[in-house]
This record gives structure tokens, C-alpha cells and sequence, in this order.
């Protein structure tokens, strides 16, 4: 479908239900529009920012002419249209966020997956702000460390980020780089700040670390040390919070074999280890050799724990065993039908799946269904306020 590019259009809009991604949607002469910066129910003036002459377009709420009633002030001056994209619900309370996430939880289950399931988001401690972790800034040509805008290239500069550990970004933000260095910046479990640079340079891609280099974290009863820019979770309460229901869900038995997949460093083969005990077994599988490395390191304590590197898909292959348990963490895009059918083949009596995409757990929850593994149990957690990101864990039983 192809027809006038509405580009730059300004659209009166009756702002209709959220959808996944941080927008809402609105439909105007038979097009889709897909609404930033507006909330559910809200009247707007908005600016067409995207169109591709398809059946939808893109814009951004720059007017509103009648306010959902849980619409607020954005606490950073730059959660507005054209300016930072990192954040989609600065303008709802935080009580309203977890509402629409729960909605799009609930409407993926139902998509995708052809599930009626209530969802009710959780907060995590500590706040709407000062929570990130993890942070990775850009250069802009002025040589100054920001965040991109929405779907662009453009960077905007920062002085601060709300959403950020407090402190963490002042000297990245301070000083000037080469225009195009990106800056990944992490504060660890004992508030040190870890920086690093990397730049692409005469076509090679080079990493530098400024600052640390190896992280301290605190979960599930232990002490974790691993490289600071590899896999932790960003929200300094969601580790905790996850082994905690992992390892309730998991219930492995004295003596099992149980598999923990995209494992990471392992917090959550710890959990599991400390379930089988010295005279069970846990798989550890992971594909980041560092992160391998660095698990060996900190589960040295447990004999019972073995590690495989590489892809699960492939990992999987060669896996013997009968696993009681099989916890998953898979990234954003799921797990995936291939893994899903050879875990299924592979019948464990549970399967504990840690997701951070609802409809990538949506999804993998059909496949699962096809082969006779129904959800049991569902939390999601606001484990990223402010943006549209929501994490899941689900009990899937045979």
C-alpha cells in the first residue's frame, strides 16, 4: 500500500489503547497511527515523524487538548517529543506505567499465544528513578555523550540522566569525545563506576576500559565478580527478586539434574545448585566464553555445577539427561521454536522462563503449547520504569 507521505501532518487524534513499544494507537482515514507521548483516552495535536507509505505511520503527541487524568509532568525536560528516546512513560505516574505494561502483557498472552490471563506489574524497590545501572552514551559531532532520539541517529546531549544511578554518568558526561565513540558506563553492588569506549577506528572496531573493569555484585546470597560490561540485570533489585521466584518455582529435588540456559555468570545455577544439593547436577549453558569464565569462577564452591560454552541451540544437541527443572533466560528476541521443541523433547516437569519481551514470551508459550506445557503461573515485574520495558517469569508444567 502506497499513498501521500503525511510526514510533518499534523493529526487531531482520539488516542485509543496502548500497544507494545512505548506508544498508543489512534486511527485516522482507514491508517494506523501509532501515537508517542499520549496516554489512553487523551484528545491530541500530533506530528506525523514517520511515514512509509504503508498502513501505518508513527507521530508524537505535541499538544494536548484533554488530559488523561494520570498524566503527569515528565520529571527530565528532555522526555518530550524530538529529544531523548530513552524513555517512553515520563508523563504517566508510576502507578499508571504498570498498569499499561500490564495491559500489553496481557494482550500479547491473548495475541499470541490465545491466553486470558490477568497481569498485574509489580514495582521493584527503590522508585521510578535513580535505578539504572547500566548505561550506554554516544558522542554526538559536538563531541558530547548523550542518547539517541527516538528512531534516529541524532544524539542528544546530556547533563544528567534521572533514570540513572545517581553520579554515575558525570564523567562521561563532562568531558568531550571523538563524534561517533559510544561510552557503556556501569555502577556495581558496591557503588564503583566502570566506564569504558568503543570506537570504530580506520574500520576496526576497538574497545578501551577508563575506569574498573571488574564488577562486585550481591545476589541470592552471594558475592558475584565478573567483567562489568557483561550480562547482569539492570535494575539493582532484580536479581534478588528473580532468584527469589526462580528458585520458588523451581523446586528441584535433592539429587536432580536440572538446566539453567543462558546462564550468564549463573545466579540462577546457584539457586538451582543449592536445591540438587552435592549429589544433584546443573548444566550451565552460555555462550559469552567471558561470562563462562567468570561463572566457573564464582560457582567454584559447587562441584555440582557444570558449564557449557556456546549457542543453546546448539548446546542442546548434545545434552543427555532427563532434567527435572529447566530455567531460561533467553535475550530479547525468545528463545526461539528450535530451542522450545528440543526442550520440550527433553520433558522436564518444569520449566522456569525469565523473559524481558512479552511478546517473545508470548510466543514461546504457543510453541510450548503445542507440545503439551500450559502456563501454570505468571509475575511481571517493573523492572525498567519510565520505558515500556517489562520483565516476566513463568512456570510452564507438562
Amino acid at each position: 500500500m502506497t499513498g501521500p507521505d503525511w510526514t510533518g501532518r499534523i493529526l487531531e487524534l482520539e488516542v485509543g489503547p496502548v500497544a507494545h513499544g512505548g506508544h498508543c494507537v489512534s486511527r485516522v482515514d482507514g491508517r494506523v497511527v501509532f501515537v508517542r507521548h499520549a496516554l489512553p483516552g487523551e484528545l491530541v495535536r500530533a506530528e506525523v515523524t514517520e511515514d512509509k507509505g504503508g498502513s501505518f505511520c508513527r507521530a508524537d503527541a505535541v499538544e494536548v487538548l484533554r488530559a488523561a487524568p494520570e498524566r503527569v509532568e515528565p520529571p527530565c525536560p528532555l522526555a518530550v517529543p524530538g529529544q531523548c528516546g530513552g524513555c517512553d512513560w515520563q508523563h504517566a505516574t508510576p502507578e499508571y506505567q504498570r498498569e499499561l505494561k500490564g495491559r500489553v502483557v496481557a494482550e500479547q498472552l491473548q495475541r499470541l499465544a490465545g491466553l486470558e490471563w490477568p497481569i498485574e506489574v509489580e514495582a521493584l524497590p527503590g522508585g521510578a528513578l535513580g535505578w539504572r545501572s547500566r548505561v550506554r552514551l554516544v558522542a554526538g559531532r559536538d563531541g558530547r555523550a548523550g542518547l539517541r532520539a527516538h528512531r534516529s541517529h541524532r544524539v542528544v546531549a546530556l547533563e544528567r540522566c534521572l533514570i540513572a544511578v545517581p553520579d554515575m554518568l558525570d564523567g562521561a558526561v563532562e568531558r568531550r569525545w571523538r563524534p561517533g565513540t559510544e561510552i557503556e558506563v556501569t555502577s556495581d553492588g558496591d557503588g564503583r563506576v566502570h566506564a569504558r569506549e568503543l570506537a570504530t577506528v580506520r574500520g576496526k572496531r576497538r574497545s578501551r576500559q577508563l575506569t574498573g573493569g571488574v564488577a562486585v555484585q550481591h545476589a541470592a546470597g552471594r558475592d558475584w565478580r565478573f567483567q562489568a560490561h557483561g550480562f547482569w540485570q539492570v535494575h539493582p533489585a532484580a536479581a534478588d527478586t528473580f532468584a527469589e521466584v526462580v528458585g520458588e518455582w523451581a523446586q528441584a529435588s535433592p539429587g536432580a539434574l536440572a538446566w539453567d540456559l543462558y546462564a550468564g555468570v549463573g545466579l540462577f545455577a546457584a539457586v538451582l545448585a543449592a536445591q540438587v544439593g552435592p549429589a544433584g547436577h546443573v548444566v550451565a549453558v552460555e555462550s559469552g566464553h567471558r561470562a563462562v569464565r567468570d561463572g566457573e569462577q564464582n560457582l567454584a564452591d559447587l562441584s555440582q555445577v557444570s558449564w557449557r560454552a556456546g549457542r543453546t541451540e546448539h548446546v542442546l544437541r548434545s545434552l543427555s539427561g532427563e532434567p527435572e527443572v529447566v530455567v531460561l533466560d533467553p535475550p530479547r528476541s525468545g528463545a526461539g521454536r528450535e530451542v522450545v521443541e528440543a526442550l520440550t523433547a527433553a520433558a522436564p516437569e518444569r520449566i522456569v522462563y525469565v523473559a524481558c519481551d512479552p511478546a517473545a514470551l508470548a510466543r514461546d508459550i504457543a510453541t510450548f503449547g503445542g507440545s503439551g506445557y500450559r502456563l501454570e503461573r505468571l509475575r511481571a515485574f517493573d523492572a525498567f520504569p519510565m520505558t515500556h520495558h517489562v520483565e516476566c517469569v513463568a512456570l510452564l508444567t507438562r
